[in-house]
């Protein structure tokens, strides 16, 4: 028998003597293969002892001021004879009471990957604040310079996508603003054709918004995936195409964002914590006795107070003159992070604009986080936070796991990501022979579907559309049956992205090849498209064909543009690596040498392995000592009487050592 020790927040629980604690632990499952798992345990109960109601603060009874807050998950971790064993969350699930007197404490322990889900919640993108410093204006000088960025060492670029516009390259016929790329020289209207500049949107790079969410929320992710010579994923760019159509800001006004206040915290409070751009309340919001905004400026132009939290307006003072002092004490701040934006024609100097909060749990604390002078540009800023896609901070990163089929652990305070092939490949062989219980075991079918769809999940811009018509097959689409007539049901696998078929174009005069590839966002109607976020490769093409840069009442010739990719590179010969699941005829060669598509890439050797014929769940129980349990991961490979298994599933009872363990054999 192990003896057990729980530490919540650093200190020592009580457990019952005889109350046995069962972990649960498992990284992908042939019965779901797009979901990231870790260790978790049934709910278990604690003794309302003295010690341990000191600890809850007696949750039971909710007059307590300050008490145990158990909406919120603590640190916990386990210790098997007094040796590190897991580290993670302790959740309270309530209180069990006998004679109306407190009994036991039910409380569940959750592995640390499962907290992920908890400090990012239902946050959006948009809520990141810290992705403004990406900022950049909106006009065409600024456009034409990012559509000639090399995308290889910047992380923001313009790609040439459309978000109305058809594109075509016809070679010496005139026209005026007619998406024709070629570029004609002169003066007059008749020979401004081309692609206009307000057409075009900026994009940025996948692993710059992973790198602003890490420093966001304070978390850390491994550099065994998430690194900048893996070109599969580094490369990824994702368009900001909030909405359909023109860019403009949600308010329909030019709006900047406040920045520059100073970063104060004081430790004797729960206050603000202030990180140049945003305001974050801390401890109990009905503590928060005043909060005022004051604005300062010599100027009597007419502008606007607009109070944004996680990037929903929640307050706008209308137009406004002057001196201004706005309180905003009745409005919920939470836990979420308060942004402000001027907005206005006109450019103005503010002397200060500044935030006074007063906070009073017991005694009164007030602090000030003020910008000093700050100028309002009245000129059109492109602001990432109003401009990127519409989806949750956790659906983003969810999304990259199945596209690349990661797992993850938390291991020294790191998140630590790899495909599962590397995960499996870093494991260790045990031999448990001796351990099992020969009295019962189970041998199962492995596989409960008979096909698997892989795809993105939004295949519906105008290109990719004509392709699921014209072929009856979706773009990009991996329908995997092994060429097997199986019994079992359907499982869908699908990215909560959007995927392109892009077009590259021919001179309709001559017939010959050009250089140009494009992306079209409409639908299959021609009418603007929004759809679900784009992710893409953008590739600056050597030598490119020169095409004609509308502007505003000119024109311009450019042999320097992104265009738009599925694959890695434009050539198979630099590098085959691209985001279809299924190995589609690339839209820029126009063969099949692409071949490492992301089914291939990561999907391909867990997926047979489990189409198998000979592919079984093997169930069986052994009484494991605790040199193993401690060290055993569900990496690792289990020999018995001589074959070799995968640990599908593992279920240990840390007071006993009985654990119970799903396997498949490892083919």
């Amino acid at each position: 028998m192990q003896v057990i020790q729980l530490y919540i927040e650093g200190n020592p629980i009580e457990l019952f003597k005889d109350e046995s604690v069962s972990i649960t632990d498992s990284i992908k499952s042939v019965r779901d293969i797009a979901k990231v798992f870790t260790a978790f345990s049934k709910t278990f109960t604690v003794p309302a002892s003295r010690n341990n109601n000191k600890i809850f603060k007696h949750y039971y009874n909710f007059d307590i001021v300050n008490g145990f807050d158990a909406r919120i998950r603590k640190d916990a971790n386990i210790e098997l004879n007094n040796l590190p064993y897991k580290k993670g969350k302790i959740k309270l699930e309530g209180v069990d009471l006998k004679n109306n007197k407190p009994y036991a404490y039910k409380i569940t322990f959750f592995g640390s990957t499962v907290e992920l889900k908890d400090i990012l919640g239902d946050d959006k993108l948009s809520a990141i604040t810290s992705l403004t410093t990406y900022n950049e204006l909106y006009d065409y000088t600024t456009i034409k310079t990012f559509l000639e960025l090399n995308p290889n060492t910047n992380d923001v670029i313009v790609p040439l996508i459309t978000h109305t516009q058809r594109l075509y390259y016809e070679d010496g016929v005139h026209g005026e603003d007619t998406g024709n790329l070629w570029y004609e020289s002169g003066t007059g209207t008749s020979h401004h054709h081309g692609v206009l500049w307000s057409e075009l949107k900026y994009a940025i790079r996948l692993d710059a918004i992973l790198k602003q969410i890490e420093s966001f929320y304070g978390i850390s992710f491994s550099s065994d995936f998430f690194n900048n010579s893996n070109d599969h994923y580094h490369n990824l760019f994702m368009w900001l195409h909030r909405k359909k159509g023109n860019v403009e800001n949600p308010s329909g006004l030019t709006e900047n964002i406040v920045d520059g206040f100073t970063n104060e915290t004081d430790s004797n409070t729960a206050t603000a914590i202030q990180y140049n751009e945003q305001l974050t309340l801390n401890g109990t919001e009905s503590f928060y006795t005043s909060k005022e905004l004051t604005l300062e400026t010599t100027s009597t132009d007419t502008y606007r107070v607009s109070v944004k939290r996680s990037g929903i307006e929640i307050f706008n003072s209308g137009d406004v003159t002057g001196n201004q002092t706005l309180d905003l004490t009745s409005y919920s701040f939470g836990s979420l992070p308060i942004t402000i934006y001027i907005q206005g024609e006109d450019a103005i100097v503010f002397s200060k604009i500044e935030w006074e909060i007063q906070y009073e749990p017991d005694a009164l604390y007030t602090k000030t986080y003020d910008t000093g002078t700050h100028s309002y540009n009245a000129s059109f800023i492109f602001d990432i936070t109003q401009q990127i896609p519409d989806i949750k901070v956790i659906d983003f990163i969810s999304g990259l796991f199945k596209m690349f089929n990661l797992t993850a652990y938390v291991e020294n305070d790191v998140i630590v990501v790899k495909t599962l092939d590397d995960f499996y490949a870093g494991g260790t062989t045990y031999d448990i022979s001796k351990y099992v219980d020969i009295n019962t075991s189970q041998v199962n079918i492995a596989l409960p579907y008979r096909k698997i769809n892989f795809t993105h999940g939004d295949t519906k811009t105008f290109f990719a559309a004509n392709h699921n018509q014209l072929f009856g097959k979706e773009w990009g689409k991996e329908e995997y049956t092994n060429q097997e007539n199986l019994d079992g049901g359907i499982y869908d696998l699908v990215t909560p992205f959007s995927q392109m078929k892009f077009e590259r174009i021919y001179d309709t005069t001559t017939g010959n090849i050009t250089t140009i590839q494009w992306g079209y966002s409409v639908d299959d109607n021609s009418e603007s498209y929004k759809g679900k976020p784009l992710i893409f490769y953008p590739i600056k093409i050597p030598s490119a064909t020169e095409i004609s840069y509308l502007e505003n009442g000119g024109h311009s010739a450019t042999t320097q543009y992104n265009i738009p990719s599925n694959s890695v590179s434009y050539a198979s010969a630099f590098s085959k690596e691209n985001i279809n699941f299924y190995l589609e005829n690339n839209e820029y060669t126009a063969d099949t040498t692409f071949t490492d598509t992301l089914f291939e890439s990561y999907y391909k050797n867990y997926i047979t392995s489990a189409f198998n014929e000979k592919n079984r769940i093997t169930k069986v129980t052994a009484y494991l000592p605790i040199r193993i349990i401690r060290v055993l991961s569900v990496a690792d490979k289990i020999i018995i009487n001589g074959k070799q298994y995968k640990i599908n599933s593992l279920k240990i009872n840390l007071l006993d050592g009985k654990s119970d363990l799903e396997l498949l054999n490892d083919l």
